[in-house]
């Protein structure tokens, strides 16, 4: 790895890492899966399901990319050529997602300058507005633009690209945020909000929907099981502590999603006639209407699409990159001409799901329902049962510098525990 490009520094690791997980996984979809799935108990779970599932897989990943410091697809190649194919998935995956995620990363920004020009706020209506807008040349025009920002970071390479933008927007994207907090927390349905969000109700609410949806939105916001992770790590400095490396980027990933929850549930809970089992469109058609409740409207809309375009555009960087670095490695392709490549490619399928909506809709359904299960499930096969055993424990306490000592548990984990629960989720899945 003489030659090969390195983060520059261990917190810039984590927040790259951490800025792949958030993204709108915490910020747009978190959210809505809480409240369509009973608040608090839906919360517990994903908890639980991040440190039984998500971190273990997320160990594995770290510890493959940074044993290998290759792309997915020759990562797996060299510690098993039948496993290669494993590589590939996260290939597809990445393609796919980002078709349909560059327009939600889009529809982010239109509403971002919507807000600020008060566009958004001439009606009442904001189904209407939101159909005008995917109707319109602006939709295409953000999705693009969106694409471009994408490019820019990633052509310019690991350090000056991934690294640095990632240390500029986390911290906005955090404290964002936590000034959004404090706005809710002094509406008048803050404490309703706050109750349906962190009071667990194992009621009519609660049912094994709700388990299999929470372990599904782990995946999700970790983004683990499409290779990004294998990716990232293979840039981490020697003597990173993995251990330590995961377990911030799941507290920060389910810092960010419970801060989410506690801006919209108390908003929501503020205005008559709202529910949080609004779906998909509680941020892009239930918020606004929030927000024109509020004093200086425009501000703090403004202030909260340019979060969910922040936390979208380090999502976006991750896909990218996973692709990016394929070409780079597998084809020999120059680091920029290998972005302009994948750039090319994702606007392709990012036309083909605005001209046909039935794609937008099949994307998102394959990737998130079968391709990454499916890539979680066998990541954990893998590291239970094919990684050497050794290799993966060196990995783990970075040569034996560090004790190891839950590294039994953390195998038993990926032997048995993770790929029962996620077989279960991939079934439940198709059937339903």
């Amino acid at each position: 790895m003489s030659n090969r490009d390195s983060f520059g520094s261990k917190i810039g690791a984590i927040l790259v890492a951490a800025g792949s997980a958030i993204g709108l996984g915490s910020i747009w979809r978190f959210p809505y899966m809480t409240g369509e799935n009973g608040g608090g108990a839906f919360l517990l779970v994903y908890l639980l399901s991040m440190l039984i599932v998500g971190i273990p897989v997320m160990l594995a990943e770290f510890s493959i990319g940074t044993y290998t410091r290759k792309s997915p697809v020759k990562a797996y190649n060299q510690l098993s050529p039948r496993w290669k194919w494993l590589g590939y998935n996260s290939i597809i995956v990445s393609l796919l997602i980002s078709g349909f995620y560059y327009i939600v990363a889009g529809w982010s920004l239109d509403y971002f300058v919507s807000s600020i020009d008060g566009s958004l706020y001439l009606t009442t209506n904001f189904h209407e507005h939101f159909v005008a807008f995917t109707a319109s040349w602006k939709e295409p025009l953000y999705t693009v633009l969106f694409i471009l920002l994408t490019h820019l970071v990633v052509a310019m390479g690991v350090q000056k690209g991934l690294e640095r933008i990632s240390k500029i927007v986390m911290p906005i994207l955090l404290i964002m945020l936590i000034v959004l907090v404090l706005h809710s927390a002094v509406m008048p349905g803050a404490k309703e909000g706050y109750r349906f969000l962190f009071t667990p109700d194992f009621g009519k609410a609660f049912s094994i929907r709700t388990i299999i949806s929470a372990i599904g939105q782990a995946f999700f916001s970790l983004s683990i099981g499409l290779g990004c992770m294998i990716a990232y790590s293979s840039y981490f400095k020697e003597g990173t502590n993995l251990s330590k490396t995961s377990f911030s980027v799941s507290l920060m990933t389910f810092f960010v999603a419970m801060l989410s929850g506690m801006v919209i549930f108390p908003a929501v809970f503020s205005v008559e006639g709202l529910e949080p089992t609004a779906g998909p469109t509680l941020l892009f058609e239930t918020l606004p209407f929030i927000f024109a409740e509020m004093a200086g409207s425009q501000f703090w809309s403004a202030i909260f699409f340019l979060l969910v375009a922040l936390a979208a555009l380090t999502s976006t960087i991750s896909f990218h990159e996973v692709i990016t670095q394929y070409l780079q490695e597998n084809h020999n392709v120059e680091r920029k001409n290998a972005a302009i490549i994948t750039s090319i490619a994702t606007l392709a399928l990012s036309v083909v799901c605005l001209k046909w909506e039935w794609f937008f809709g099949a994307f998102d359904s394959i990737t998130a329902d079968v391709l990454m299960p499916v890539g979680g499930l066998l990541t954990a096969v893998f590291a239970g049962w094919v990684f050497d055993k050794k290799i993966f424990r060196e990995q783990i306490s970075n040569y034996g510098a560090l004790r190891a000592k839950f590294f039994s548990v953390l195998l038993f984990t990926l032997k048995w525990v993770a790929p029962i629960l996620l077989s279960i989720v991939f079934v439940w899945n198709l059937i339903f």
